[in-house]
């Protein structure tokens, strides 16, 4: 679909072929937007945010860059879920220059005050992320702008902030689509037989000895045959993992 929608000249069918695509990975979207609920904003939001973020994926995604569409899209989508916490998230706006020193403050003062003993005062705080006094006191004052626990506030002594962890946190069910979006294309140039040894080894759980009765071979021969088949996977998916 992404080859017929780059050929395409006629609008109308550019744009089906869009749908297409975005209904086809609505539940991706929908997956992130899941893992970010029970923060403040309201969920239909951050799924239509997500959806927004998929549609930039699909206009923004290149057949040239020989990177698969699910490895561009996540983090695509991420990136705009996470530029919606920072930049909408706020029950009262405020200045993104104080949001951001907002986050710098929380990730400084406990540092700061394991260092001293005691809480840093203003001055020490403004002294240590780099502004001017007045603009840590209204930093200070615009605490609780956000309609929950604001994801720019640090998790930890370390400095790591919540949107961070979120934005970072493993995802099996992510990482299965995107093996499966990679794998697809190469298993299908393999033979009958060969894909039949993947399957009954590693879906089945066949034993190499039960495999080579099924297709006619040693157990011997079954254990040539998969290292050569695993091997030339690995060599076909080696361009592609360099380009993600």
């Amino acid at each position: 679909m992404f080859e017929r929608r780059e050929r395409s000249t006629d609008e109308a069918e550019r744009q089906q072929l869009l749908e297409a695509i975005v209904e086809i990975n609505i539940e991706i979207a929908r997956g992130i937007a899941q893992r970010f609920r029970n923060r403040g904003p309201d969920p239909d939001d951050l799924e239509q945010v997500a959806c927004l973020g998929l549609v930039k994926a699909v206009r923004g995604y290149q057949l040239s860059a020989n990177t698969p569409f699910i490895g561009y899209a996540i983090p695509t989508i991420r990136g705009e879920v996470k530029r919606y916490f920072r930049d909408c998230a706020w029950t009262v706006r405020i200045p993104r220059r104080l949001q951001e020193l907002q986050g710098a403050i929380s990730a400084k003062k406990p540092l700061m005050a394991q260092e001293f003993g005691r809480e840093p005062t203003k001055a020490e705080l403004a002294a240590g992320v780099g502004a001017e006094v007045e603009e840590v006191d209204q930093a200070l004052a615009a605490y609780g702008c956000y309609a929950a626990l604001s994801l720019d506030r640090p998790e930890s002594d370390a400095g790591r902030s919540l949107v961070d962890l979120v934005a970072e946190d493993h995802d099996p069910v992510l990482d299965q689509l995107e093996a499966v979006d990679i794998l697809q294309p190469v298993l299908e140039d393999l033979c009958d037989r060969d894909r039949r040894i993947l399957h009954l080894r590693f879906v089945e759980g066949w034993s190499q000895t039960d495999i080579g009765a099924d297709i006619g071979v040693s157990q011997m021969q079954v254990s040539r045959l998969l290292r050569q088949i695993l091997d030339d996977l690995r060599r076909k998916l080696r361009p592609s993992a360099a380009a993600a």
